[in-house]
C-alpha cells in the first residue's frame, strides 16, 4: 500500500496541483518552496490553489523543518584542530584564534609551539602558518581585517565581537550578519544574542529562535541547549529532551545534567539516557591528548 501511495505522490508531482497541466518540454513546473510536495505551472495557479493547499503545506513544512532540526550532527561546530586533527574542546578558553591566518588552534598545539620556540631560542611564529608573531594590537587588527576583505567568516566574527565589546553594536551586527550569510555557525549564535538583548536591533524572539536553530543545526550545543530551555518553558518537554540528547552527545555538560533530571522524572527512557551518556563520554574523551594535558598543567603554574 505504501509503495502505491509513493508512486501516486510521484505521479502527482508531474502535474500542476491547481490546473492539472502536465510537465512537458515547454512547460516547467515549479515546486512549492515550503513543503516540496506540490508543483505549479504558474504563480497564478499557485495563488489560486493556496486556500486548499495552505493547511497541508504548513504541516509538511513543519515536518521537513524538524527532520533537519533534530538530525544529530556528526560533530560540534568547533570542528578539529587543524594541526593535531583532534576534536576541539567546547571550552573556548582552551583554544586560540590566530590573527595571521584565522585558524583556531587547540591549547595543546599552541603550548607545544611555545615550548619548541623557547627550547630552540627561535623567533616566535604562528603554530599553523609560521607567520612571525604580531607585535601589536594594531598589527593584529590589520591582519584580521585583511582576512575580512578575503571574505573569511571567522575573521568577520572576530571583528564583530571586538566591535561589540567596544559598544559599536551596529557595526558588530553588520560583520556578524555577513559571517552568518557565509555559513558561520558561531555568527548565528551571536546574532541570537543581539536579537535577545536588542543590541543594535529591535528585540525579536522569532529571530532569536531562528538563529539558535541555524546554529544548532550546524552543531552548536549551547544554542541547542537554549532551544531546549525555550521548549521546556513552553511546555513541550518531548522536544526539549530531544534537543538536550543531541547536545549531550556533542559533549555538552549542562544538557547532560538536564537529562539526568529528566531521567529521574521518567521523561527519558533508560536506553536513550544511556546512549546519550556514552556518546557524551566519547565526545569528551576525544578532545583529550598528552599535549593538551601539558598545556593545562602549564596554565596552572
Amino acid at each position: 500500500m505504501s509503495t502505491n501511495s509513493e508512486e501516486e505522490a510521484d505521479d502527482m508531482m508531474m502535474y500542476c496541483a491547481s490546473c492539472g497541466t502536465a510537465e512537458v518540454d515547454d512547460i516547467k513546473l515549479k515546486t512549492c518552496t515550503a513543503c516540496k510536495s506540490a508543483r505549479y505551472c504558474s504563480v497564478k495557479c499557485q495563488k489560486e490553489h493556496r486556500p486548499q493547499h495552505k493547511r497541508a503545506c504548513k504541516k509538511r513544512a513543519a515536518e521537513l523543518h524538524d527532520e533537519i532540526l533534530f538530525k544529530q550532527p556528526e560533530s560540534s561546530y568547533e570542528g578539529d584542530c587543524p594541526i593535531c586533527c583532534l576534536p576541539m574542546s567546547l571550552d573556548k578558553t582552551k583554544s586560540t584564534m590566530m590573527a595571521c591566518c584565522s585558524k583556531v588552534i587547540c591549547d595543546g598545539c599552541y603550548h607545544s609551539n611555545v615550548v619548541r620556540i623557547t627550547r630552540g631560542s627561535l623567533e616566535p611564529t604562528c603554530p599553523f602558518c609560521r607567520h612571525p608573531d604580531l607585535k601589536s594590537e594594531e598589527e593584529e587588527i590589520n591582519k584580521v581585517m585583511k582576512r575580512v576583505k578575503a571574505n573569511d567568516p571567522v575573521a568577520m566574527v572576530q571583528i564583530g565581537l571586538r566591535r561589540n565589546e567596544a559598544g559599536d553594536y551596529d557595526d558588530a551586527f553588520r560583520y556578524l550578519s555577513k559571517a552568518a550569510e557565509l555559513g558561520d555557525v558561531g555568527a548565528h549564535y551571536q546574532l541570537a544574542i543581539f536579537y535577545r538583548k536588542g543590541h543594535g536591533v529591535e528585540k525579536d524572539v522569532k529571530k532569536v529562535v531562528y538563529h539558535w536553530e541555524q546554529a544548532a543545526i550546524g552543531g552548536h550545543p549551547i544554542a541547542r541547549y537554549n532551544i531546549g530551555i525555550e521548549e521546556e518553558e513552553n511546555g513541550r518537554m518531548d522536544r526539549a529532551v530531544k534537543h538536550w540528547i543531541i547536545a549531550a552527545k556533542l559533549g555538552h555538560d549542562y544538557s547532560l545534567d538536564n537529562l539526568k533530571v529528566c531521567f529521574r522524572g521518567g521523561l527519558v527512557t533508560k536506553e536513550d539516557f544511556a546512549a546519550a551518556l556514552r556518546a557524551h563520554q566519547t565526545a569528551v574523551e576525544a578532545t583529550k591528548s598528552p599535549q593538551r594535558e601539558a598545556a593545562e598543567e602549564a596554565r596552572k603554574e
